[in-house]
């Protein structure tokens, strides 16, 4: 009996001890962001502008706005949860092709921005970029476009205002839903400071939304996107399913190529 007291508490100390780990790392395991020298210059094919916006709690947020000529609109693009502007400025390409211009900001601790992290931090950026862009363009010309966990604060920021259109590149309902997918026996809805939850947000959306996600997507599980399209009635949310498709690789994929050029053009 002592025995199986001593294993019971030993397992207790152990669960203890990885949910207190996961709570205390869940930023790291969540933001993976690669920090740039303020003096780096950034080089792209397409026309760009540098942006510098400055947040109300003092944080500073580096953009990049991509230009073409006559433009239908703008897309304001919200990109995953690694790296930096010296990597997420290249996907401008796929989108100034279709006359668009490109409007990319990097996350607070991303390349060249400050400021500390919060949930509620990453919307009121992405609100301000939104309010940036409303200065040069009217809402009918701003399309939103998330990937990864781009895609909650793209939602958040389609729910409170008014664009064109939402495009959801591998989405989640939750980050709380993947984070139950990916360990079942900790009791994550409690320990997360993070939850982004999209669903909640989607309901409040009015604009066309198109959402693409692969089949074989191993970071956010094609029925987790799945399930955020059966939010919305099926006239308003247009779910494109890509066979084969895994979180990193939809652009090799022709047909993704071909529902982007269907909902740009």
């Amino acid at each position: 009996m002592w025995k199986l007291k001593k294993i019971a508490l030993f397992v207790a100390f152990i669960y203890i001890f990885i949910t207190g780990m996961a709570y205390l790392l869940q930023e790291k395991l969540l933001f993976l962001p690669t920090e740039l020298p303020q003096t780096f210059e950034y080089r792209f094919k397409q026309p760009f502008k540098e942006v510098f916006l400055t947040s109300e709690d003092g944080a500073r947020l580096n953009a990049l706005h991509f230009k073409v000529e006559n433009p239908k609109g703008v897309i304001l693009y919200f990109h995953g949860n690694a790296g930096d502007l010296s990597r997420w400025g290249e996907i401008a390409g796929d989108f100034t092709q279709f006359q668009y211009d490109v409007f990319v900001l990097d996350y607070r601790t991303y390349g060249k921005s400050t400021g500390a992290l919060s949930e509620q931090a990453f919307y009121k950026d992405a609100q301000l970029c939104y309010q940036y862009l409303q200065k040069q363009y009217s809402e009918d010309q701003i399309t939103l476009y998330g990937r990864s966990l781009g895609t909650g604060i793209a939602t958040h920021v389609a729910s409170e205002n008014n664009p064109k259109q939402l495009l959801l590149e591998t989405p989640y309902y939750s980050i709380i839903d993947i984070a139950k997918r990916r360990f079942p026996i900790l009791p994550v809805r409690y320990l997360l400071k993070y939850k982004f939850e999209s669903y909640l947000y989607l309901k409040e959306v009015k604009c066309p939304v198109t959402i693409f996600h692969g089949t074989s997507d191993g970071v956010v599980a094609y029925e987790s996107g799945m399930s955020l399209s059966q939010v919305l009635p099926k006239e308003q949310c247009n779910f494109v399913t890509i066979e084969g498709g895994g979180h990193n690789n939809l652009v090799t994929f022709e047909a993704y190529l071909e529902a982007v050029a269907n909902v740009l053009n």
